[in-house]
């Protein structure tokens, strides 16, 4: 078997980049000859868990093609998340907790989804199943990815399976889930360094919703009025942002991590969607989405229904 490299969606998250090394020591385990690397920079909660558990940062690429002719997904599938070259590729496995979309292969692959809270938590499973050990730095990075995916078990995406794969992982790796989890998701929300256009870009997704290109991106804090402070900069820097790369709609989710609780400005056309969607009227381009943290599970859903 030829070189394959494994890599989560642009503009990674945690468990983008962890999920890209636990499948890759996998495969390497299982014989195959795979890299992990990485569609963009790790944010800093993601630095934060790879500093922590003194673990290389994966190399970052933009595209794949002129190195293999092969790849591996995790923590997405739809085709303009993922590498640049995506379409010249063939996709051999799939590891995956989102919707499926805009995605199909030529010939048949290895395809494993489950609507659980985390990429890390199935490939938890998966380990179990071909009787592996996970090393206990690896054990700590999956327990970090799923810490971040569910908010520390606070999210609606979590599952029974989420709850039980955080405490064996936390176990293996030996340390209190609790309290480094939450030190873990207040590095992540250091933003006074950061442009606002760094930050519509930090962990943006685009959606193709009935042919309009709608961009949802999602900034954690721990004080929404605080990052609301700034909304006339981040109002500019998402309209360029909409008019360089022909996004309709752009909805960034300011999240708070302690209250549960998020805050949205929509930018684009048609905010009537988004209005329908959540049974709100946006004000100065504003609306308030009590107990909503979970881009996958209660913004997307809503918002493609909607359109």
């Amino acid at each position: 078997m030829s070189k394959e490299l494994v890599f989560g969606h642009q503009n990674p998250d945690t468990d983008a980049i962890v999920a890209a090394m636990a499948f890759a020591y996998l495969q390497r385990q299982l014989g195959n000859d795979v890299e992990a690397v990485a569609l963009g920079e790790p944010n800093e909660e993601t630095s934060f868990a790879l500093r922590h558990f003194a673990a290389t940062t994966p190399r970052i690429i933009k595209k794949a093609g002129s190195e293999v002719d092969s790849v591996m997904l995790v923590d997405h599938n739809e085709s303009q998340q993922s590498v640049a070259d995506i379409k010249d590729l063939t996709v051999t496995h799939v590891v995956d907790h989102h919707r499926i979309a805009n995605f199909e292969t030529v010939s048949p692959l290895f395809y494993r989804a489950e609507p659980v809270g985390c990429t890390s938590t199935i490939l938890l499973s998966i380990f179990n199943e071909n009787k592996i050990e996970i090393p206990a730095q690896l054990a700590g990075l999956m327990m970090s990815a799923i810490i971040s995916d569910t908010l520390l078990m606070k999210s609606p995406t979590t599952t029974e399976k989420d709850r039980i794969a955080i405490k064996t992982l936390a176990e293996i790796a030996d340390i209190d889930f609790e309290s480094y989890g939450l030190e873990m998701l207040k590095a992540g929300t250091n933003l006074d360094d950061k442009s606002e256009a760094e930050l519509i870009e930090a962990d943006a997704k685009t959606f193709d919703m009935a042919g309009k290109k709608v961009r949802i991106d999602q900034v954690n804090t721990v004080d929404i009025e605080a990052v609301f402070e700034r909304q006339a900069a981040f109002e500019t820097a998402i309209k360029a942002d909409n008019q360089a790369n022909g996004y309709d709609l752009f909805v960034l989710l300011v999240t708070d991590i302690l209250n549960s609780n998020s805050e949205a400005l929509v930018i684009g056309e048609p905010v009537e969607a988004f209005e329908k969607a959540f049974n709100v009227k946006l004000n100065q381009h504003r609306a308030q989405l009590s107990g909503v943290v979970s881009r996958k599970k209660q913004v997307v859903p809503q918002l493609t229904a909607a359109f």
